[in-house]
């Protein structure tokens, strides 16, 4: 076994997880409202297609238009969500759904960027911007706890706006695995 099968090993390893956790999140969680599930059932989603994609071309899935399409309807289901809410702020849901947005988009760009749709130029702008983006939310997500585990002053009154400690470990871990297999699918 190569480094290459190894990477994709772990990918898969990473997003067969995720999809496992976001599945429960949307099945036992008492409470979420149809949002909460909604939100859980399309990262079960993305998390099932990414575990596979490491093994096959995306010439080998469902057809790239009919991917795109569902991924860029599920990123619009952020923001829409958001907007549409009864709860809470908009702008600052609009902000924490962001990144949620963001995955998807990335989702519905793989197929896009492979079947060579844009310019060079455009998809290397496209790819750059949602890579950086899905990298900072990952760094944001997986360091948050940090302060408190290393018992830093001041640290016990962190925003929890990311959810618990294991959610944003899944949450940080997807988009650090997204953007690696954005990369590799360049």
């Amino acid at each position: 076994m190569g480094a290459a099968d190894a990477v994709r090993g772990m990918l898969t390893a990473l997003f067969a997880a995720a999809a496992v956790y976001t599945l429960r999140q949307a099945v036992l969680t008492r409470g979420s409202g149809w949002r909460g599930r909604g939100d859980s059932l399309l990262h079960t989603v993305m998390a099932s297609a990414m575990a596979v994609m490491p093994w096959h071309l995306i010439d080998d899935g469902p057809p790239p238009g009919r991917t795109a399409f569902f991924f860029a309807a599920a990123a619009l289901w952020f923001p829409l969500t958001a907007v549409l809410g009864l709860r809470g702020p908009r702008l600052s849901g609009l902000v924490h759904r962001s990144p949620h947005a963001v995955g998807m988009l990335a989702m519905a760009w793989m197929p896009v960027r492979h079947g060579g749709v844009t310019d060079a130029h455009t998809g290397d702008m496209v790819t750059g911007v949602l890579t950086l983006c899905l990298l900072a939310y990952a760094l944001r997500s997986l360091t948050r706890d940090m302060p408190a585990l290393l018992g830093t002053p001041g640290s016990a009154g962190m925003s929890t706006d990311l959810g618990g400690p294991c959610d944003r470990f899944w949450q940080g871990s997807t988009a650090l695995g997204t953007a690696v297999m954005l990369l590799s699918h360049h």
